[in-house]
């Protein structure tokens, strides 16, 4: 690559059914802003250095995928929040339902939701380091 641009970010592709819905879900309840959006195709979102480029089922992306590769899986993008009782409280307060419960380990707590396409999204809070 000749371009420093697409080293800014690191990109996840995400397969969605409705560009739109995507965008709106990911702008409105996680901060991301939208970068280049050609709906109902593709749109391409930004929040800090994380690319989450969206591709409806008319997309290059998604035609690209095999039909063996296609479906839910347990991948996700991770979300690092700074209290995840009050992000639960404030998107829970937004309509969205959460899949399962938090789940605590030594790294910390983490909770599982689902875009508009069932894919998964993980809101995590490291576990307080010592100084």
């Amino acid at each position: 690559m000749t371009s420093a641009e697409p080293e800014r970010f690191a990109s996840v592709r995400y397969l969605v059914d409705d560009v739109q819905a995507a965008v709106d879900f990911y702008t409105a309840h996680f901060g991301f802003a939208v970068r280049m959006s050609a709906a109902p195709a593709f749109a391409d979102v930004v929040r800090g250095p994380l690319r989450l480029l969206l591709s409806g089922p008319a997309s290059s992306g998604a035609r690209a995928t095999p039909e063996a590769a296609r479906g839910p899986g347990r991948n996700r993008i991770h979300l690092v929040v700074g209290d995840l009782d009050a992000e639960i409280a404030r998107l829970s307060a937004a309509g969205l339902t959460f899949l399962g419960d938090v789940v605590s380990g030594p790294g910390g707590r983490q909770i599982l939701l689902a875009d508009p396409a069932g894919n998964l999204v993980e809101l995590f809070e490291p576990a307080g380091r010592p100084e």
